[in-house]
């Protein structure tokens, strides 16, 4: 590959609990060159989660006055808390030659894509079926019961923006999710 080729940036996007992040992590490990794009949020960590790797943990007036300074590429408030992409992290991670990765969901999605300079692949993943992603959500047990159900009615509107995507993937087993994900990211790089 030869290293003036434009570096890739991969969005994957699922309804909550389809398996994006597992996915994700599987993508870094295989491509060194993947970084993921650390999202700011106005949440609270949860016990596993480090500042800098998985989130920027900022409260909501410095979330709000990173808006107004227009310093999100995109943001979005998703289930009482903000999220966001930071021009700057993502413009460090393309100036270190890095392919860039995207955990986001469709109406960051939606943002991004407004920047026709980046060079985006979208990618949306999807879970078999309703039924079993409320099976998922429940064995994962992460969330309170009303969270469950929130997730699950903002699966029927997730679902509805999979035509926003360059790709849909099914995830019903994940090995055979992430190879399709791989093939598709081999493709784009070739």
């Amino acid at each position: 590959m030869n290293h003036d080729s434009k570096n890739i940036m991969v969005i994957l996007s699922s309804p909550s609990g389809a398996g994006k992040t597992t996915i994700s992590k599987k993508i870094q490990q295989k491509f060194q060159n993947f970084k993921i794009s650390v999202s700011h949020t106005t949440r609270k960590p949860r016990a596993n989660e480090v500042e800098g790797i998985d989130y920027y943990f900022i409260n909501e007036n410095d979330f709000k006055d990173k808006i107004k300074k227009n310093e999100f590429y995109e943001y979005a408030k998703i289930f009482g808390n903000y999220y966001g992409t930071s021009k700057e992290s993502v413009l460090n991670l393309l100036k270190n030659k890095n392919d860039v990765l995207f955990d986001i969901d469709w109406q960051g999605t939606q943002q991004l894509s407004k920047f026709k300079e980046l060079n985006l692949l979208k990618i949306f993943i999807l879970p078999p079926s309703k039924d079993e992603l409320k099976k998922r959500l429940v064995q994962r047990n992460q969330d309170k019961p009303h969270v469950v159900e929130e997730r699950l009615k903002a699966y029927d509107t997730d679902s509805a923006h999979k035509k926003d995507y360059d790709f849909v993937v099914i995830n019903d087993n994940l090995e055979q999710c992430f190879k399709e994900v791989e093939k598709i990211i081999l493709n784009k790089k070739n």
